[in-house]
């Protein structure tokens, strides 16, 4: 049997896709409290189980799964150019579930169990009978919780040993999630029409062009609005003030993206995503001086 370039498999993991999740987990870790320098090992091994391995399982899964779409939308992609040949891809993506279970293990329990999670969710997403991913609203909010949510409550549970993290930080793992929801629907205007011709659901196919940008700008939109809300109850001004100006410009770009989802999505996911992100790390820092004080 044929073995894969190299290259062939460093393109099915999409590297490009393993930042939110790392830097989900870094935040997490900001948000404990905990000094990064007492436990650097544990942020350094959780980093490589959120983007290397959990995430870049969730690619390859997809990508197996949805090679038929691919054909249609992505011909250039590794499995359906025949560059990942015969079930490599398949091969591949299961040989990454139990490496990256076992480095879950190193983590311990809560590095585990989050693991686990996210590799379900993994293959829900992709695989039948769930394949989550037919109906944008199950799909999106499930890579949503795995990309932001999960890995943001499992780095603040590393590092504060194991425990349950603090009900302010899950409070802003799970608005973040929320957010990423509508991040996960900008993905799919490029899909469109692969989408509906094999019967996946995506919001776009669901609900329109228009009317899907919209609801990806508001489903974007309101949680970070929550997230200000929060700052100012946990009194702090100043960073409440920061992620409302981060949100300020991400409206002004979002204006220019409804105007054309089809041509504008890639272009607002590569900029209008870097300043809900930076608020991401502008909160978490807020919790960490809450609780340092």
């Amino acid at each position: 049997m044929a073995l894969p370039a190299p290259s062939a498999v460093a393109e099915l993991f999409k590297p490009i896709t393993w930042f939110p999740p790392m830097w989900a987990f870094g935040c997490g870790a900001v948000a404990s409290g905990v000094a990064l320098s007492e436990r650097w090992a544990l942020v350094l091994l959780g980093l490589l189980l959120a983007g290397p391995m959990v995430c870049a399982t969730s690619q390859a899964v997809n990508d197996w799964f949805d090679r038929h779409v691919d054909a249609i939308n992505e011909p250039q992609r590794p499995i359906p150019s025949g560059r990942m040949p015969g079930r490599w891809g398949l091969y591949i993506a299961t040989l990454w579930t139990l490496v990256s279970l076992a480095v879950g293990l190193a983590l311990g329990p809560w590095g585990f169990a989050a693991a686990a999670l996210g590799l379900a969710l993994a293959w829900a997403y992709s695989a039948p009978p769930l394949r989550l991913k037919r109906n944008g609203w199950w799909g999106n909010a499930a890579c949503g919780l795995c990309y932001e949510g999960l890995a943001w409550a499992t780095g603040a549970a590393v590092m504060a040993g194991g425990a349950l993290p603090d009900a302010r930080s899950l409070a802003l793992a799970a608005l973040y999630s929320l957010g990423a929801h509508g991040i996960m629907t900008l993905n799919d205007f490029k899909s469109v029409e692969g989408d509906r011709r094999m019967g996946i659901g995506s919001l776009p196919v669901r609900l329109g062009i228009d009317a899907a940008a919209r609801v990806a700008c508001w489903t974007m939109a309101l949680p970070q609005a929550g997230v200000i809300a929060l700052l100012l109850w946990w009194g702090a001004p100043l960073h409440a003030a920061g992620v409302a100006a981060l949100l300020a410009v991400q409206l002004v770009l979002m204006r220019r993206f409804v105007a054309d989802p089809l041509a504008r999505a890639t272009w607002y996911s590569a900029l209008g995503i870097n300043f809900f992100v930076a608020g991401m790390l502008v909160s978490a820092f807020a919790l960490r001086s809450a609780i340092a004080s």
